[in-house]
Parts: structure tokens; sequence; C-alpha cells
């Protein structure tokens, strides 16, 4: 598991991924959605731009698991 900090309250989960270097771009984690590819908190997401807040952990299948963190 990796811990990416941020400086803000929430973050969007497109926005986060990208911080992470888990993905190139927002299309990415659009086809990796629609692809059932990513999980936040265990449960499947269904929104690219959902807002995460500290000690969310989400995991893209295969690829890797990242958590909110704040500095």
């Amino acid at each position: 598991m990796t811990d990416i900090e941020i400086h803000t309250e929430t973050i969007q989960l497109d926005q986060f991924l990208k911080l992470a270097g888990a993905v190139p771009s927002g299309g990415v984690v659009k086809e990796l959605i629609a692809e059932g590819a990513i999980l936040r908190n265990g449960a499947v997401e269904t929104a690219r731009r959902r807002k995460l807040s500290v000690g969310d952990v989400i995991t893209i299948e295969g690829e890797g698991i990242y958590r909110v963190t704040r500095s």
C-alpha cells in the first residue's frame, strides 16, 4: 500500500490517481471505472470525480493500492 499525501480536505478520484502517478490522464480513470477495475474501500467505484477523504483506500486491480493521507 502506498500512502499519498494531500493538502486539502478532499480530492477527486481522478486527480488523486494522477497525483499518485497511477494513471497518466483522467481518460484512463474513466476506462478503468467502466471496466470495474477501481475499488474504493473495497467497493467498485462508479464515479471518476468521487470525492475522496483522508483514510480512503483506492485499489486498481493489477496495479496497486493507494491510501489518502494528510500532512
